[in-house]
């Protein structure tokens, strides 16, 4: 094995001092007025949205079935963008509906008997 030499950088270098011996210089910022540029963008987009509200306007006979268009292709977006289980986690929530199905059913028959017999001693 070659013995490799490991330089050790300490604090109090003199490199270090050099570079805090430089002058700084700043750049020159130019700042935005971002109330200006949001207002065209808001303007943009009211625009933008009177021509599409122009446009759907269209021929009243075919509304319904531009509606009926829109409505599919939301609900295929918002499909798209479900996260489906696999199979495995399928599996375990199916056996939990039964086994809390299981319990619901045992504890309203368990109640039913309870009334049941209360009534029979209050009408005997």
């Amino acid at each position: 094995m070659a013995k490799t030499k490991i330089t050790r950088i300490k604090a109090s270098d003199s490199s270090r001092k050099e570079e805090e011996a430089a002058p700084i210089t700043r750049k020159k910022v130019v700042i935005k007025d971002k109330k200006s540029e949001k207002t065209k963008k808001i303007a943009e987009k009211k625009a933008i949205k009177s021509e599409k509200e122009k446009q759907k306007k269209g021929f009243i006979l075919f509304r319904p079935f531009v509606a009926l268009f829109n409505y599919l292709r939301d609900s295929w977006r918002e499909i798209r963008q479900v996260r489906w289980p696999n199979r495995k986690a399928t599996w375990k929530m199916v056996l939990a509906v039964l086994v809390y199905t299981a319990i619901f059913i045992i504890l309203i028959s368990l109640l039913d008997l309870l009334f049941t017999w209360l009534s029979s001693l209050i009408i005997k």
